[in-house]
């Protein structure tokens, strides 16, 4: 197990593992509930990961599941052990106003060695500047109250440093439809700033961002925006989707190779990194020409 290694990836690892001997088994969640008279959705928790479990659960599982390799009980308790760490993104404040999903992806992006990023509305979260970012977050105040906006808002704004400005960041493929830059967030000074803040971002050596014409992703927009962060040694990749309020990580290899075709295809579609700079410069400038020409009122 990696020096520093995030939670999430040790946790990951653990239920993987627990998911895999229980199958082997064939045993049913219900079954290793009643067994050890604990909830259905405690099991289900476990497995999924959204939630770490105790050294005590643990070895009880693992006497229950017949694991008596003394490595393989030890390095499953070090991943447990490990999974109950805590960082920034554990503050109770935050674990009140995110979802499951949510918490998750702020580990999985600390520990990421890369990561792909699919946008067809907005700017997408990491690259936002505040003024942007809550003019997004305000668009759902009748279904987010004030304080998860609010806590939402911060953790944008703390991620950019956490991920992007670390010692050790990862390679960050940003693809953006090209019709998000003709959306006028929070208008034409808000989307302007935003859009010399991407330029600023799309500096960095490890950041990359490409623009895809309106006309090539016409279909492939409708998987919707989504991350796949490579992880380091053999835990493969993960997937976070996205939709209007809700989120979802997603560990299911097909479903995974599925967004990554995606994404690489898209990739060879999209404007070279050099034409969609000039193409957000452009629209950058539009922006703030728009705000020396007076309004016409009809």
């Amino acid at each position: 197990m990696a020096l520093g290694e995030s939670p999430a990836v040790a946790r990951r690892r653990l239920r993987i593992a627990l998911r895999k001997v229980r199958e082997a088994r064939s045993l049913t969640q219900g079954q290793v509930a009643s067994a050890l008279d604990w909830s259905l959705s405690k099991v289900q928790r476990i497995e999924s990961g959204e939630v770490t479990v105790s050294s005590t659960d643990l070895r009880a599982l693992l006497s229950y599941l017949g694991i008596t390799d003394l490595g393989q009980v030890e390095q499953m308790v070090a991943d447990a052990r490990t999974s109950r760490r805590r960082g920034w993104w554990d503050e109770p404040r935050y674990r009140e106003h995110l979802t499951p999903a949510t918490m998750q992806l702020l580990q999985f992006e600390s520990e990421a060695t890369a990561v792909r990023s699919f946008q067809p509305t907005v700017i997408p979260g990491l690259f936002q500047t505040r003024a942007y970012a809550e003019f997004v977050l305000n668009f759902w105040s009748d279904v987010l109250p004030d304080a998860h906006r609010a806590v939402r808002l911060e953790v944008r704004m703390r991620r950019q440093d956490h991920i992007l400005n670390r010692p050790d960041p990862p390679q960050y493929l940003l693809i953006l439809d090209e019709s998000v830059l003709f959306r006028e967030v929070g208008g034409p000074k808000v989307m302007a700033e935003q859009l010399h803040e991407l330029l600023a971002l799309a500096r960095k050596p490890h950041v990359i961002v490409r623009v895809i014409p309106l006309a090539e992703a016409a279909v492939l927009v409708l998987l919707g925006p989504f991350m796949i962060f490579d992880l380091s040694g053999d835990e493969n990749a993960v997937l976070y989707r996205e939709g209007q309020v809700n989120d979802e990580m997603v560990d299911v290899s097909s479903l995974i190779q599925r967004h990554r075709d995606v994404f690489e295809a898209m990739w060879e579609q999209a404007l070279s990194e050099e034409a969609s700079t000039r193409l957000i410069e452009a629209r950058a400038s539009a922006m703030l020409s728009s705000l020396d020409r007076p309004r016409q009122y009809g």
